[in-house]
C-alpha cells in the first residue's frame, strides 16, 4: 500500500470495519465470562457485538457440552438465525470449523480437506469463509504468557501441549479446490495470512488467473508459525499489500489493542473478540463487546469514522468477482503481468 502525505488523515481513510470474533473455539465454558453455549446465546453475542459497533462476524459454533461443534447443520441453523437478527453484518465462517481437541490428551487438529470443503455447501450461505494459504505450524500458545492463560483450560498441561503442537494443513491441494468451490457458490474467500511468503503465493494465484476477485485479508500476528508482534513486520506487510486490498489486523491477548491501534492509525481495519483475547488491563477480564467498544473509542480519539453494515459490505466488495486476470490486477491496483519479451520494471497501462 502506498502512503501519500495525506494518507494518515482520518477523513481520507476508509471508515473502520470492526470484525468481532466472540465464539472463542479454543476455550471451554468458564474460560471467559461471555462464551456462548446455547443457540440463543450465539445469536445474542452477534447482536451485542453489532450494537457495540462491529459489522463483520467471525463465526464458530459450540455444542451444549461446551466443545466446538463440527456439525455443519449447526452452522446452517446459526447463519439462518443471524440473517434475521443481524441482517447488516458480514457473516464470515471460520474456515477451520473447529480445531479444538475432543478432550484432555487429544490433539488440536484442523479438520480434513473434504470436511472443510463442505463449508461451500452451507445453506443459507455465508458472505465469507476464511481460508489459510500454505501449511504451517499454528502454535497459538507460543507467545502467550502464564498470566494470559491463568484460570483457563489451556493452562492444563494436556490442553497446552495440544495447542502448542497444532499444525494448519492448507497446501495447494486444499486451497486450489477450496477457492474453486467458494467461487462456484458465490462465497467470498477471506484470506488469513501471516507472512510475506503467503501473500506472495496469493499474488501468484491472482497473476495466474486462479483467483479473480477482491483481496480481503487478515494479517494474523499470533506467533508460533504465524507473524509475531514486531511493529516493523506489520508495517512491511502493510507496505507489500496491494493498494486495492482490504487489510485487517489480528493479534492475540493483550497485544490486540496496541496492534489494532497501529492498524487504525494506518487506515487498516481491526479484529477483536474472545477468540483472540480475554484481557483488558493486566489481570482484568474483558468481554468481546468491551473489546469492540474499545476499538470504537480509539477510532473516535483519532477522528476515524466507524463503518455501518452497508458500508462494510461495500468496503469488502461482498458479492463481487472479476472477469479475468487483467481486471483483477487493475481493480487491486497491481501492475499488469509481463508480456513476452517485455523488459524493465512494470508500469500500469495508461492511455494518454
Amino acid at each position: 500500500m502506498h502512503f501519500l502525505d495525506d494518507s494518515l488523515l482520518p477523513e481520507n481513510q476508509q471508515k473502520l470495519v470492526i470484525q468481532a470474533a466472540p465464539y472463542g473455539p479454543e476455550w471451554l465454558p468458564g474460560d471467559a465470562p461471555d462464551l456462548p453455549l446455547t443457540m440463543d446465546e450465539h445469536v445474542q453475542a452477534a447482536v451485542d457485538c453489532y450494537n457495540a459497533g462491529a459489522t463483520v462476524l467471525h463465526i464458530h459454533v459450540r455444542e451444549l457440552d461446551g466443545k466446538g461443534s463440527k456439525r455443519l447443520s449447526m452452522f446452517n441453523e446459526l447463519v439462518g438465525r443471524l440473517r434475521q437478527a443481524v441482517p447488516d453484518m458480514v457473516l464470515q465462517i471460520g474456515g477451520s470449523i473447529s480445531f479444538a481437541p475432543e478432550g484432555e490428551g487429544a490433539g488440536a487438529e484442523w479438520l480434513s480437506y473434504d470436511t472443510r470443503h463442505m463449508l461451500a455447501e452451507l445453506d443459507p450461505k455465508p458472505d465469507q469463509v476464511t481460508i489459510a494459504i500454505n501449511t504451517s505450524q499454528m502454535n497459538i500458545v507460543e507467545i502467550m504468557t502464564a498470566d494470559d492463560l491463568e484460570g483457563t483450560s489451556i493452562a492444563k498441561p494436556d490442553y497446552y501441549r495440544a495447542y502448542r503442537d497444532m499444525y494448519l494443513e492448507a497446501g495447494p491441494e486444499f486451497y486450489l479446490e477450496h477457492l474453486a468451490r467458494l467461487r462456484d457458490k458465490g462465497i467470498q474467500p477471506h484470506f488469513q495470512l501471516a507472512t510475506i511468503a503467503q501473500l506472495e503465493t496469493v499474488e501468484r494465484l491472482i497473476r495466474s488467473g486462479v483467483y479473480t476477485g477482491p483481496l480481503v485479508l487478515n494479517y494474523v500476528a499470533i506467533g508460533g508459525g504465524f507473524a509475531g508482534r514486531h511493529p516493523a513486520d506489520l508495517i512491511e506487510f502493510v507496505r507489500r499489500t496491494p493498494d486495492g486490498a482490504v487489510l485487517t489486523i489480528e493479534a492475540s491477548m493483550r497485544a490486540v489493542a496496541p496492534m489494532n491501534a497501529i492498524g487504525i492509525a494506518l487506515g487498516c481495519h481491526v479484529r477483536v473478540g474472545n477468540e483472540d483475547n480475554l484481557w483488558g488491563r493486566k489481570g482484568e477480564r474483558m468481554t468481546s463487546v468491551q473489546q469492540v467498544e474499545q476499538m470504537v473509542t480509539i477510532a473516535d480519539a483519532l477522528g476515524r469514522d466507524i463503518a455501518s453494515g452497508a458500508e462494510a459490505k461495500e468496503i469488502y466488495h461482498i458479492g463481487e468477482y472479476y472477469a479475468d486476470t487483467e481486471e483483477t490486477l487493475a481493480r487491486l491496483g497491481m501492475v499488469p503481468n509481463r508480456r513476452p519479451g517485455q523488459r524493465g520494471f512494470m508500469l500500469r497501462d495508461v492511455k494518454y
